[in-house]
């Protein structure tokens, strides 16, 4: 493949970035080893290749460890483990869920709706994680065919990821977009995102839910006894609860912080440093702590900027752009083949590696159409449209610890992930295309 889109003009640089752009894809879409692994593989080539022409020069591709973004991510992960730890999200669950009546219908929505607030902080994969160990007891009471367990064990995994939309900390491929348009210069606030996110986040959840109602008749369920929320109750120390109200106030200062950024001059890399700092200071978080921490998916998003990096600063893209400008493209053309092109991408392997591979890409083609654009547009939508990639148990983690219950089948997934497929790009694209006229 590589041979087929090189060109003469090329120099050796530029075929040695070309070179490590398909491998990174082939070990990524082939999984044959991890996908931290590649983006470690990706800055370890680039600074060997690189240093040896200008040793100043490599270091900017070890730098994308300090990138703002990993430290935006490293905050929030920081805050999650404390969340964790302390069981502050299983209070949350377990205080917020009974409002939602014992209806089978309203439950399930309560439950996507916490799941997908939950995963707008920590990770999809570990929220999804929690939410089903907390509601393993109701499935044990429920038949195994039950259309409630089945619904839920769907409805959860569907919730972490769709939720994650709302924020930049949510998925790792919002962090990519933001990325990638920072080293344009261009800024994306935690409350920007929000705004973009958080509505499409939440219109999405209830098509998810409406498809689930109608998919197994929930409404002809009988009510529910949440008695197993308050099984076993522990006898939580002064200490314990002392750290809980330490972490919700770290948790609210952060937050504060993160989305009153601009008003403030306060980088949101640098508010990250509170839940960094103070978490650790207090002794909530210690070193095994740490190490618990999915150190993996920076090492992919470090390794992804760095890809990014390198392709921009070879030109390599802006290359094919000129060969490509004679094509007669609209802009929303391009604008919808890539929000499907990442759907189905994502369905196949990782959503970071998909979001990382195709940004750099789809910024090198606006080229083509000048200024007369606004650059935010695209990266914003492939960024959201990744995480709306539901259709297989191997989409997402999510969807896998679900399956990995045995309770669903695979064909069960298919028919919420072809309409948030469909659907959600379409939906992407006319909100970021309205909030991008009015806010930029």
């Amino acid at each position: 493949m590589m041979l087929l889109v090189s060109d003469p003009a090329f120099t050796q640089t530029q075929n040695y970035v070309l070179f490590l752009l398909f491998f990174a894809i082939s070990l990524w879409v082939t999984e044959a080893i991890p996908p931290f692994s590649v983006g470690i593989l990706i800055i370890g080539f680039l600074v060997l290749i690189m240093g040896q022409q200008d040793a100043e020069n490599a270091i900017q591709y070890l730098q994308t460890w300090s990138d703002s973004v990993i430290w935006l991510f490293l905050g929030g992960f920081f805050l999650a483990e404390a969340m964790k730890k302390t069981e502050l999200d299983v209070a949350l669950l377990k205080t917020m869920l009974p409002k939602f009546g014992t209806n089978p219908k309203y439950v399930l929505w309560g439950v996507m709706l916490i799941t997908g607030a939950i995963s707008m902080l920590m990770s999809n994969t570990a929220t999804t994680a929690m939410m089903i160990a907390t509601f393993a007891p109701l499935f044990a009471t429920l038949d195994k065919k039950s259309n409630l367990s089945r619904a839920l064990l769907l409805g959860i995994p569907a919730a972490a990821s769709i939720g994650g939309i709302g924020t930049i900390i949510g998925s790792a491929p919002n962090a990519i977009a933001v990325g990638a348009l920072e080293n344009m210069g261009y800024s994306i606030s935690f409350l920007e995102w929000m705004l973009v996110g958080t509505p499409l986040a939440f219109v999405l959840l209830f098509v998810f839910w409406r498809v689930l109602l109608v998919r197994y008749r929930l409404n002809k369920q009988a009510s529910l006894d949440f008695s197993f929320l308050q099984q076993q109750p522990k006898i939580i120390s002064v200490e314990q609860k002392t750290q809980k109200s330490i972490v919700l106030v770290i948790l609210a200062l952060t937050l504060f912080f993160w989305l009153t950024a601009k008003w403030f001059g306060i980088p949101v890399a640098a508010a990250s440093g509170i839940p960094i700092v103070g978490l650790t200071m207090l002794g909530i978080i210690d070193a095994e702590d740490v190490r618990k921490l999915p150190w993996d998916t920076l090492m992919l998003v470090a390794g992804g900027l760095a890809l990014g990096l390198a392709i921009e600063e070879q030109q390599i893209a802006s290359h094919f752009v000129q060969q490509l400008s004679h094509i007669n493209i609209s802009f929303m053309a391009l604008l919808i083949m890539f929000s499907f092109i990442t759907v189905l991408l994502s369905n196949f392997m990782s959503n970071t590696a998909a979001t990382t591979i195709l940004i750099p890409v789809a910024l090198s083609l606006l080229k083509m159409f000048g200024g007369e654009v606004n650059p935010i547009i695209l990266p914003l939508v492939i960024g959201i449209c990744a995480s709306c990639a539901l259709f297989l148990p191997v989409s997402t983690p999510p969807n896998a610890i679900a399956f990995s219950t045995g309770l669903i089948k695979q064909s069960e997934f298919r028919l919420g992930g072809v309409v948030i497929g469909l659907l959600g790009p379409i939906l992407t694209m006319l909100w970021v295309l309205l909030i991008v006229s009015v806010l930029y």
